[in-house]
């Protein structure tokens, strides 16, 4: 691969393809993205129920990776999870990441004590086992900053960044990369262009969160990893950078915090 082909570097660093939105047509979904030039995605763990799913398609394609891991909103379902029941599960060579995990006060569909618990749970599996941490964020700043500040768990990625200039800053300085989804190119997200536009670029990720959260100009479709190439296209506007570094730098800055995957080869 040439340098300087950043049509074929972009990595799509969150998507859900185990997802039902995608089983009638999952082959054509991933073959989509390559043609799009998304040579490498990261399909994410929200149940431990359901990760031999995602496990199996990570499995079963090259430069598909994936995590291990309980989202906030299912907390409660995993009340007694223990840090050795992940680490159990981060052996296997597809496995990069633990999560995705964090706080949602937004939705609040598991108690906030036990979102936080369990989030430690996740942060203490990250740091025996050296995966970075896939953090979700959702209206809980303050707490998420306090959490990361006290542990200072090994550098992870804060996904979907859509939180307030603060938590960004308090991640950078904790060595964490951020990740921009399609909420970048929405009308009223003028605070997180701004935030993007003096993030380092050496520690920017893009993604989908497919299949929610379409980029403009897909905008109320189903998302899929395709389309982060236009969110990359709109990060690299912001940066003043063009798409093909844009691509490139998110490439190299994926394989430097993935380094299990960056170890298997490319």
């Amino acid at each position: 691969m040439m340098a300087g082909d950043g049509g074929s570097m972009l990595v799509d660093s969150h998507c859900h393809l185990d997802f039902p939105d995608f089983a009638a047509e999952r082959e054509a979904v991933i073959g989509r993205a390559r043609a799009a030039g998304v040579a490498t995605m990261l399909t994410i763990c929200t149940r431990l129920d359901q990760f031999d799913g995602v496990r199996a398609i990570a499995e079963a394609n090259d430069g598909i990776w994936c995590s291990v891991g309980a989202h906030p909103h299912e907390a409660a379902d995993h009340a007694a999870l223990l840090g050795d029941q992940l680490l159990a599960l981060t052996d296997h060579p597809k496995v990069v990441g633990i999560g995705e995990t964090g706080l949602d006060f937004h939705y609040d569909l598991s108690p906030r004590d036990i979102q936080e618990h369990i989030f430690r749970v996740h942060i203490a599996a990250s740091r025996a086992s050296g995966l970075p941490l896939i953090i979700h964020a959702r209206e809980a700043d303050q707490e998420m900053a306090r959490i990361l500040e006290e542990e200072r768990p090994p550098p992870g990625v804060m996904h979907c960044f859509s939180s307030g200039r603060g938590l960004a800053e308090t991640a950078i300085a904790l060595g964490f990369y951020v990740s921009i989804s399609g909420i970048v190119t929405f009308r009223n997200a003028e605070e997180l262009r701004g935030i993007v536009r003096d993030l380092p670029l050496d520690r920017l990720l893009v993604e989908t969160d497919a299949p929610y959260l379409a980029p403009v100009p897909y905008r109320g479709k189903r998302n899929e990893p395709a389309f982060v190439a236009a969110t990359a296209a709109a990060v690299a506007a912001l940066k003043g950078v063009a798409p093909e570094q844009l691509a490139a730098a998110t490439h190299d800055n994926f394989f430097r915090l993935f380094t299990k995957a960056a170890a298997s080869g490319r």
